[in-house]
């Protein structure tokens, strides 16, 4: 995912962020596997500096670059590069998120990508018909839009496929992740992918709870109640309820969904911070079609990445550690 410079301007990080790679050093991927991953220096490794790989990355298979290979914690551990993404993605992975650039790999790769495109498709096309561009308004005064489209780029959150054969699909608005948040998200998908584990539910704070006492943060910081906030957060709120069942979750939880939310719920009265951000990493790919004038799409912006910045503040109080085996899981297999 790229970044936007201060004047909300788009402009990708070209070059390599020092101070985000000992991050990501420091906060590598948890290795759930089951000590196949162990290994002494003296042991051969089974992927080398510069080989193309395919990596797991959430549920999607990804074209990768091993840049470096090192032993740490006792185990084979590689920094990888996604081709043709931003640096700001490149991680550390274990040997079991890593597969061999060969045929077969390859074709299980585009096996995952066709579902997982067929899928995102039948989402929009049904969304698409019912969030209108004012659920979403950062100032009242965007209702004078007169035509004037903001400056619109590419959008790269981790669940996104790149398509090469095509233009890529670009997006008015760019999100930077905090790096733990970034964290957080592939965590979750390796709970709930690989491992088969879900969130238990209902969740407490669920994702009203959480829009609520944010515009009680901002109100209290402000002085004041912001209006245009407060619009955002319903807009928001709106968008989870509709994407919730379409876009959101993965196959392993669709049991789950079915069971506990009964009709007419909100399923931001069932669901927490784990599957509101997973809707952060849609919203781009949702406003794809919604004209903004620049400045009121960087007002935006702003108002998105500080209620990102929330959601890290507050991650230990929001987020589960840990998911429950479940037998919603086994069911959706």
């Amino acid at each position: 995912m790229g970044t936007s410079n201060p004047s909300g301007g788009a402009a990708p990080k070209e070059e390599e962020d020092e101070e985000m790679e000992g991050a990501d050093e420091a906060e590598e991927e948890k290795s759930q596997s089951d000590g196949s991953d162990s290994a002494k220096a003296s042991d051969p490794a089974p992927f080398s500096e510069g080989e193309k790989v395919l990596a797991f990355h959430g549920p999607r298979i990804y074209e990768a670059k091993i840049q470096k290979a090192e032993v740490l914690a006792g185990r084979w551990k590689f920094f990888v590069h996604y081709l043709g993404w931003n640096k700001n993605w490149d991680e550390w992975v274990v040997a079991s998120r890593l597969l061999k650039f060969t045929e077969e790999n390859v074709r299980k790769q585009k096996d995952l990508t066709k579902d997982s495109q067929a899928q995102e498709r039948s989402a929009r096309s049904r969304l698409s018909q019912k969030p209108s561009k004012t659920d979403v308004k950062p100032e009242k005064e965007d209702a004078k839009n007169q035509g004037s489209k903001g400056k619109k780029r590419k959008s790269a959150p981790p669940n996104e496929e790149k398509e090469k054969e095509k233009k890529p699909q670009e997006s008015p608005l760019m999100l930077q992740f905090p790096l733990t948040l970034k964290k957080q998200l592939v965590d979750d998908a390796e709970f709930v992918t690989q491992l088969g584990k879900l969130v238990k539910l209902p969740r407490s704070p669920n994702v009203d709870d959480i829009l609520k006492k944010y515009l009680e943060y901002r109100t209290k910081k402000d002085g004041t109640i912001n209006e245009s906030v407060s619009e955002i957060l319903k807009g928001l709120r709106c968008y989870f309820d509709k994407a919730l069942p379409v876009l959101l979750l993965y196959s392993k939880e669709k049991s789950q969904y079915n069971e506990i939310v009964e009709e007419g719920v909100s399923p931001s009265t069932i669901y927490g911070a784990e599957h509101l951000l997973r809707l952060f990493v849609k919203l781009p790919e949702l406003l794809t079609h919604v004209n903004m004038e620049e400045e009121a799409l960087t007002k935006l912006q702003q108002k998105l990445l500080d209620l990102l910045k929330f959601l890290q503040k507050n991650q230990s109080l929001f987020f589960l550690s840990s998911y429950d085996a479940s037998k919603a899981a086994v069911k959706a297999e």
